[in-house]
């Protein structure tokens, strides 16, 4: 899939936040996240117009209702956080979350796969996720866990996502030693050019720490913060 990778101006646009707003994926992946703070985190989707909300396989039939029949999109988790998972595994959960409604699914790559260069083993795990979650009508970002991986290590996982058919890469979990930095997100948009989409995820917390994702190349911002982001562009309390 050629990806549209036009960024948004939020400091120029008379609705900045609204910009902004639409390529954020709003997260709440925490353990004990509650069904409450899903209903409003979706809640929060809604009234701001956020891209997606992004929670774990358990609450996601909960978030789809929450948000049924809005512009906002559910998306979900797979082999998170690890990646370590059987590729059988992960295909199931894919699979179980795409009868749930998932339109996006996060899906962790092996990392030490990645590290050993074991290039047909991820290939085919990424390319058989990628199958399923298109006949599902979903789309799959791969994440790639950068905080883990040497620079040319990331460039081999982005390619592989290419290879593989996926729609985007990932920086990050957010459960790791470090998140995205904008740094490894202008390597991955170079190697993925505008066939992928980049996603920067993992302690991106306030408006500055957005925008330089996005001057850097990335299309999407997944955090838990989005509410204060977008305040910080004016949007209502």
């Amino acid at each position: 899939m050629v990806m549209n990778v036009a960024l948004p101006d939020v400091r120029n646009s008379v609705n900045g936040w609204h910009a902004i707003a639409a390529v954020i994926d709003h997260t709440l992946l925490k353990p004990e996240a509650t069904r409450e703070e899903v209903t409003r985190l979706c809640e929060e989707a809604l009234r701001y117009e956020f891209f997606s909300v992004m929670v774990n396989p358990d609450l996601l039939a909960h978030a789809k209702s929450v948000v049924r029949g809005a512009r906002v999109k559910v998306g979900t988790t797979i082999g998170f956080p690890l990646g370590a998972t059987l590729t059988t595994v992960k295909l199931f959960e894919a699979a179980e979350a795409l009868k749930l409604g998932a339109q996006e699914l996060d899906m962790v790559i092996p990392i030490g796969a990645v590290k050993a260069g074991e290039r047909h083993l991820i290939q085919a795990e990424i390319r058989s996720l990628a199958q399923l979650a298109h006949d599902g009508g979903a789309i799959l970002k791969v994440i790639i866990e950068t905080a883990f991986l040497s620079d040319k290590e990331k460039i081999f996982a982005c390619a592989l996502a290419m290879e593989g058919g996926a729609d985007f890469v990932k920086t990050s979990t957010g459960f790791s030693k470090a998140g995205a930095t904008a740094s490894d997100v202008h390597l991955m948009r170079g190697v993925v050019g505008t066939k992928l989409g980049v996603k920067a995820a993992g302690g991106i917390r306030t408006l500055a720490d957005a925008e330089a994702m996005l001057e850097a190349g990335a299309n999407r911002i997944g955090s838990s913060a989005s509410v204060a982001i977008v305040r910080e562009l004016g949007a209502p309390e």
